[in-house]
């Protein structure tokens, strides 16, 4: 690792290692723990118990009420699927998406550390590519970390399908899960492209999403004509920015490929989240957590 990679490396973990000590440690085992339950032993039903740990087969043969008893698993196994498709390098603000990507994943990885959970990586454009499989203990993180800071992609499109797929297929115990993603996999309509793969993955794992945007993805400005290049397609245009119709048919449309996003996270129960690049990441997640 060279000394400049070490050095971001070095002021990200002190920074969201500080975090997830203070602040997420917490919040996050309120949020997943009992995700990861084994069966440990059976009691005399008390009053107020749920009616629907009862273990009937017990109950039956003993001719009065028992229910199950569980306990939390020690390790859970926590995959972060990190957008990496070249939309992720767009910034207008102090960060990119990609260096507020960064951030996040660090604070994820550090929490679940922090809660004896394994971590691994799975880094994706309009393919996977990368997979890092979940491992414990500092070095680790520090790898998925500068990776991710460094990671220059083959591709420069955007499926979050063959993540979900990869994921669905390389992971057979159930994991938590981490879509970090801008979400730009949208058809003309704005109408989100993996909903297949997400019915299935939701139905093996935990997933939540975190959509990372930039404020210029949701609005632009009035600043006369420009010339636009698509990241991930490399086509170029130029629009009138300072034409109304042009600047609301835009908002129209991006405001409706994110409400479309939300509505399949919905409908498959997938907690997800918005994140600016101009937000205070540390409220929204510590609000998401809280959520949970």
């Amino acid at each position: 690792m060279d000394s400049e990679l070490l050095k971001k490396v070095r002021k990200i973990e002190i920074k969201t290692k500080g975090l997830s000590h203070q602040i997420f440690a917490g919040e996050y085992h309120s949020a997943f723990k009992g995700r990861g339950m084994a069966f440990s032993e059976v009691r005399e039903y008390s009053y107020g118990d749920d009616v629907r740990n009862m273990d009937w087969n017990v109950t039956a043969r003993l001719r009065s009420p028992y229910i199950k008893v569980y306990e939390e698993e020690r390790e859970l196994t926590v995959m972060l699927l990190v957008d990496v498709s070249s939309s992720s390098i767009f910034g207008t603000t102090q960060k990119t998406k990609r260096e507020l990507v960064a951030e996040i994943a660090a604070v994820l990885s550090f929490s679940a550390s922090i809660n004896n959970d394994k971590v691994g990586a799975l880094f994706f454009s309009n393919k996977v590519e990368k997979f890092i499989p979940p491992k414990k203990g500092r070095t680790h993180l520090l790898r998925i970390l500068s990776e991710l800071l460094e990671f220059k992609p083959v591709e420069s499109g955007t499926n979050i399908s063959e993540a979900l797929r990869f994921l669905s297929n390389a992971i057979k115990k159930k994991c938590t899960a981490f879509l970090l993603s801008d979400l730009l996999d949208v058809d003309a309509q704005g109408n989100p492209n993996y909903e297949e793969a997400l019915k299935i993955a939701v139905n093996r794992h935990e997933l939540s999403a975190i959509n990372i945007y930039d404020p210029r993805e949701r609005e632009i400005p009035n600043i006369g004509y420009v010339r636009v290049r698509d990241a991930e397609t490399g086509a170029t245009d130029w629009i009138d920015t300072s034409s109304k119709a042009v600047r609301n048919a835009y908002s129209s449309w991006s405001h409706k490929a994110f409400a479309n996003a939300a509505t399949l996270f919905n409908r498959y129960r997938v907690d997800s989240v918005s994140i600016s690049t101009e937000d205070d990441y540390v409220k929204s997640l510590i609000s998401f957590f809280k959520k949970k």
